[in-house]
């Protein structure tokens, strides 16, 4: 009798203090995260994307190619989807097609969703990126259909399992640093042996999430850096530097799924170059860099989740007529330059009008505390460092995601005239002119346009984040 008396006393005690103190350890809130991954290794030989100077397709191989999700769902059931690829980039189009079937299968927005591609030179082409730039016939075009199509396919399948592993877990966020990028608008490569001092702008941040199970075990490991992958330029499948540091960090945390995201790389290269030891070297550092953020105390991210997507038109100057692309395509001697004025006049002889202006991804973030910062284009490290002066230099900023279109400078950039990255991306992208200056203004208010709309969410539920920011 005195036994169930003090046992019944236990428990009401118990009942008590949890009411003092809060809920009991089970039913803390909590994340959910999911991880899934596979190999996009093309099956059949195919061209390579990223180089015009290639002249056929390959089939060898250094390592596979990789996609990988990792579903995170907040304590109010809130999910998202960050889904990185070893590929060059994807189109909008693609990008789009992707997203509204995760949208049919998953429930999950555009705001819900990062694609994010590494930019590795040594993928394949896919439909739409990059197009002008390789010499392609028919027949090596409709292979490139053929694997978008079937990555498509895979995207979507790996999202969906990605979604159903999800599981209780801890996500936890932090900034470490590595040193071998180097901008190359700024820095000759050939006279790189001989510079005493490198000029930036530069920004060196590794940002990492480590995402842990209710045991503790790493689950997954996401971490950028903004760094063009351009050490190798032959003919093998590889992932180059982020397919290395994968590879390596996913040899010290076994059964962990590392995912490599770019940053605002444009304009950063890894020098020196041109070798698959070199490559090696840089992912071994980038892991190093990660694994030293991840043996130190991270910040842990409570389980609040916020997303925010738009599109904001992005002007260019005035596309040119069907009598000026003919006068260009005769004056022209590079290939693609010639390729970008049949293309342009296939468009308006079918009776299409050249756009004036791109609708252009922004997308934001809140995980906790952590803003991450998605735009779309290959985003030049300006844009980083202008973001982390306005929004804290915590922020995580991804570049080449959900649509990789065009180079992204800004305004000063753009005023110099100068550089693959001025002159002629719009060939390259198939765009039918150069940026009108004004975009950069654009580009960060609505950044910070959609970090206050999230930031608001966030902090009316009692998490607190950076908004007091102007232009």
């Amino acid at each position: 009798m005195k036994k169930k008396i003090l046992l019944s006393f236990f428990i009401l005690l118990s009942s008590l203090l949890q009411g003092i103190y809060g809920k009991s350890h089970a039913d803390v809130p909590t994340w959910k995260a999911g991880v899934a991954a596979t190999v996009i290794t093309p099956r059949e030989p195919m061209w390579m994307g990223g180089y015009s100077s290639r002249t056929t397709p390959t089939e060898r191989k250094v390592h596979d190619l990789w996609a990988k999700a990792l579903y995170l769902e907040d304590a109010r059931k809130r999910g998202s989807l960050i889904i990185t690829c070893d590929l060059v980039g994807l189109s909008k189009t693609v990008s789009n097609r992707i997203k509204d079937e995760l949208f049919k299968k998953t429930g999950l927005s555009k705001a819900q969703i990062i694609l994010n591609c590494s930019h590795t030179h040594s993928g394949p082409v896919t439909s739409g990126n990059l197009i002008n730039i390789y010499p392609i016939d028919s027949e090596n075009l409709a292979v490139v259909d053929q694997y978008t199509e079937q990555l498509c396919k895979q995207l979507v399948a790996l999202a969906v399992k990605a979604k159903q592993n999800a599981e209780p877990a801890k996500v936890f966020s932090q900034n470490g640093t590595v040193r071998f990028q180097v901008n190359r608008r700024k820095n000759m490569e050939s006279e790189l042996t001989n510079l005493t001092e490198l000029k930036g702008p530069n920004d060196y941040s590794v940002p990492v999430l480590k995402v842990e199970d209710k045991q503790g075990n790493i689950k997954a490991i996401v971490f950028g850096y903004a760094c063009h992958p351009t050490v190798l330029n032959g003919y093998e499948w590889c992932g180059d530097y982020p397919g290395f540091a994968q590879v390596e960090l996913e040899k010290l945390y076994p059964g962990a799924t590392a995912l490599f995201f770019q940053g605002a790389g444009a304009d950063q290269n890894p020098l020196p170059r041109r070798s698959i030891p070199l490559a090696k070297q840089y992912g071994k550092e980038l892991a190093a860099a990660v694994e030293q953020i991840i043996s130190e105390p991270m910040r842990e991210l409570q389980p609040r989740l916020e997303t925010a997507y738009s599109e904001i038109p992005l002007e260019m100057e005035n596309p040119p007529g069907e009598a000026e692309l003919e006068r260009l395509k005769k004056e022209y001697t590079i290939d693609y330059y010639i390729r970008w004025a049949e293309s342009m006049l296939v468009k308006l002889r079918r009776g299409e009008k050249l756009p004036s202006a791109y609708p252009y991804p922004v997308q934001v973030w809140q995980l906790g505390d952590q803003t991450i910062v998605a735009l779309g284009g290959e985003l030049m490290i300006s844009y980083a460092l202008r973001l982390k002066e306005l929004l804290g230099e915590d922020i995580f900023v991804m570049g080449y995601s959900n649509d990789v279109t065009g180079y992204i400078p800004s305004d000063a950039e753009l005023a110099t005239k100068w550089g693959e990255e001025i002159e002629s991306s719009h060939f390259e992208f198939d765009l039918p002119a150069k940026w009108k200056p004004g975009l950069e203004k654009k580009i960060i208010d609505e950044v910070v346009n959609l970090v206050n709309q999230t930031s608001m969410q966030t902090t009316k539920s009692g998490f607190s984040v950076k908004t007091d920011v102007a232009y």
